[in-house]
C-alpha cells in the first residue's frame, strides 16, 4: 500500500519481530515527554507477548502490525490483532457483537489496535508528527474496508489518539479507571485527562533519585525485608531517608533526598490528607494483615530472583485457576520479562513465619536509556543523576496460596502507594474498573476509546448509544467526585463584621 504523493508505503507484518526493536522504540520515545516511555507498548513488551504464546492466532490474536515507512525510515506503526472475540480487551463490546448476530451478520473477525490483555492508557498510534498519524488512521481504516471487517477498534488511546481518530470520524468511548497521585488534591481532578505520556503532572514535584534505576542497588537495598507499622502508620525512621529499615546504613543521605514540597512525605502523611472514615478503614485492614504475622519484602528489576519469578507464576496462575480460567500470560512470558525487560518490574512478596504466601507483580516506567543498567557514573544514588519527572507505577497482576483478610489490599495497594511515597513516583495506575479502589484514594479518570463500524446502520445505531452512555458516565463520574475520599476543604473563614478591633 502506497501514499505517492508523500512517498509514504504502508506495510502490514504478520509478527512484531519483522520490526527492528530500535526502531520501534525510538519511535515510542518520541511519544512521551522527558523520555519516560510507557513499558506496554516497548517492542520487547510486544515480541514477548508473541514468542511465548500468549497473544497469538492460536489464542485469539493475530497480528497484522500496521507500519507507515518514508523510504528506509520507520514514521509510523501500530499494534493491530485480528480479533475472534472480545476476551482480553477491557472495553466490553459482546452486546454489540449479540446484535450483529441477531441480525444475522458477522461482527467477527474484528480488528483491534491494543496491547493484548492490558488495560493501561498511552499511545497506540506510534508517529513522527500529527500529519503521520492522521495517515496511519487512514491506512488503518482503508485496509479494514478492503479485508471487509465488521469494525475497528483503538483501545485506551493517548489524547493525541484520540484527536487523530475523531479527526477520522471514529466514534468515541469513554470508560473510568482510577488512578493514585502522590499529593493531596485540592479538587477532585475527575475530569482532568492524563498528562501526555512521561509529562510531569501538575504541580511537578522535584525527583529525588530512586525509581526504576534502582537495579543497580546493593540487595540489602533492593530486597529489604520490613514488617508492616503498627496499625499501617510510616516507619519510625528518619524521615529524610525516607526507607523503612536499617538497610540504608552508611549510606549518604544527603545523596538521598531533595526536597519534594508536594509530594507526602510517608505514608501516614498521605492517610492525614484522607477523610477520618477512610483513614480509620485503611488502618483497621492494614492492621489484620499485621496481626496475621504478614511481613513484605520487595525486589526490583535484576533483583528479582528465578525463585521469585517462579513463585510469584505459580501464585498468577492458581489465582486465574481458582476463578475458572487459565491465565492470558504464559510463563514463557515472564521469562522474557526477567530477561529484556527487568527494570520495568517490582515484585512484591508476602510472607508468613519466613514462608512465601502471596505475590502483586507492579510495573514501573522507565526511560529509555535505563533499560540495559547503569554504569557507576548513573548510580542512582549519585547526586550527579536526576530520574525525569512523571514517574508511574501501575498494578498489573496478583496471586496468593493462602487466605488472609485484607491481603489482597495490602498486597496491591497499601505496599506499592507506600513504594511510591518513599520512591518519589508520581502515578499509581490501578487498571480496569473496581470502584473499591476509590476508598484507598484513587479517584476517577476517564479513559476513551476509539471505533469505526463499516455497516452504516450499525455504526448510527452505536452513536447514539454511544451518546446514552456518555451521559451515562458524566453522572457517574459526578456521583464519584462527590464520594471523594479526601478531607473536605474548609471555607475560607469570614471576618466577623461585629468585630471593629
Amino acid at each position: 500500500m502506497k501514499n505517492n504523493a508523500n512517498d509514504y508505503v504502508i506495510r502490514l507484518l504478520d509478527s512484531p519481530l519483522k520490526v527492528r526493536a530500535a526502531e520501534w522504540n525510538a519511535l515510542l520515545a518520541a511519544q512521551s515527554l522527558d523520555g519516560i516511555v510507557n513499558p506496554f507498548m516497548r517492542h520487547e513488551y510486544l515480541a514477548a507477548l508473541h514468542t511465548s504464546g500468549s497473544a497469538t492466532p492460536e489464542t485469539g490474536w493475530t497480528p497484522c502490525f500496521v507500519t507507515l515507512w518514508q523510504g528506509d525510515t520507520l514514521a509510523g506503526g501500530c499494534a493491530l490483532y485480528l480479533k475472534a472475540h472480545s476476551y482480553g480487551e477491557y472495553v466490553f463490546d459482546w452486546a454489540w457483537a449479540n446484535a450483529y448476530q441477531q441480525h444475522g451478520l458477522d461482527y467477527y473477525p474484528k480488528a483491534v489496535v491494543a496491547v493484548p490483555f492490558t488495560p493501561v492508557p498511552g499511545a497506540r498510534l506510534l508517529a513522527r508528527n500529527a500529519a503521520e498519524r492522521a495517515l496511519l488512521v487512514k491506512a488503518l481504516i482503508a485496509w479494514c474496508e478492503a479485508e471487509k471487517l465488521s469494525s475497528l477498534h483503538l483501545l485506551f488511546a493517548s489524547d493525541d489518539d484520540v484527536a487523530a481518530c475523531e479527526e477520522a470520524g471514529l466514534l468515541l468511548r469513554h470508560t473510568v479507571q482510577f488512578h493514585w497521585t502522590n499529593r493531596a488534591p485540592t479538587l477532585v481532578a475527575a475530569r482532568t485527562a492524563l498528562p501526555p505520556e512521561g509529562a510531569a503532572a501538575p504541580m511537578a514535584r522535584q525527583s529525588r533519585f530512586h525509581g526504576p534505576d534502582l537495579l543497580d542497588v546493593a540487595p540489602t537495598l533492593v530486597a529489604s525485608r520490613t514488617a508492616l507499622p503498627p496499625g499501617g502508620a510510616a516507619a519510625p525512621v528518619a524521615r529524610h531517608s525516607r526507607f523503612h529499615g536499617p538497610d540504608l546504613a552508611g549510606v549518604d543521605s544527603s545523596a538521598l533526598v531533595a526536597s519534594s514540597p508536594s509530594g507526602y512525605r510517608d505514608f501516614d502523611d498521605f492517610l492525614m490528607s484522607l477523610s477520618q472514615e477512610k483513614r480509620k478503614k485503611i488502618r483497621q485492614e492494614r492492621r489484620k494483615v499485621l496481626d496475621a504475622g504478614i511481613t513484605f519484602r520487595w525486589a526490583l528489576g535484576k533483583n528479582i530472583s528465578q525463585a521469585d519469578w517462579d513463585f510469584f507464576y505459580r501464585c498468577y496462575e492458581r489465582t486465574y485457576l481458582e476463578h475458572g480460567n487459565a491465565p492470558y500470560l504464559s510463563r514463557d512470558f515472564f521469562r522474557c520479562m526477567a530477561r529484556d525487560m527487568p527494570e520495568n518490574w517490582l515484585l512484591f512478596v508476602a510472607e508468613h513465619e519466613g514462608q512465601p504466601i502471596a505475590t502483586s507483580l507492579i510495573a514501573v516506567s522507565a526511560r529509555p536509556d535505563c533499560t540495559s543498567g547503569l554504569n557507576d557514573d548513573q548510580n542512582p544514588l549519585s547526586a550527579q543523576y536526576l530520574p525525569p519527572q512523571g514517574l508511574t507505577v501501575y498494578g498489573r497482576y496478583w496471586g496468593a496460596l493462602a487466605r488472609v483478610d485484607c491481603l489482597h489490599f495490602e498486597a496491591c495497594y497499601y505496599q506499592p502507594l507506600q513504594w511510591c511515597i518513599e520512591h518519589d513516583f508520581e502515578r499509581f495506575e490501578g487498571g480496569a474498573q473496581g470502584e473499591h479502589k476509590m476508598a484507598r484514594a484513587l479517584l476517577p479518570v476517564k479513559t476513551t476509546s476509539a471505533h469505526w463500524l463499516a455497516h452504516p446502520s450499525f455504526a448510527d445505531a452505536i452513536e447514539r448509544f454511544l451518546e446514552r452512555e456518555g451521559a451515562g458516565i458524566d453522572h457517574y463520574m459526578d456521583d464519584l467526585e462527590r464520594r471523594s475520599p479526601f478531607k473536605t476543604p474548609s471555607p475560607p473563614q469570614q471576618p466577623d463584621p461585629t468585630n471593629l478591633s
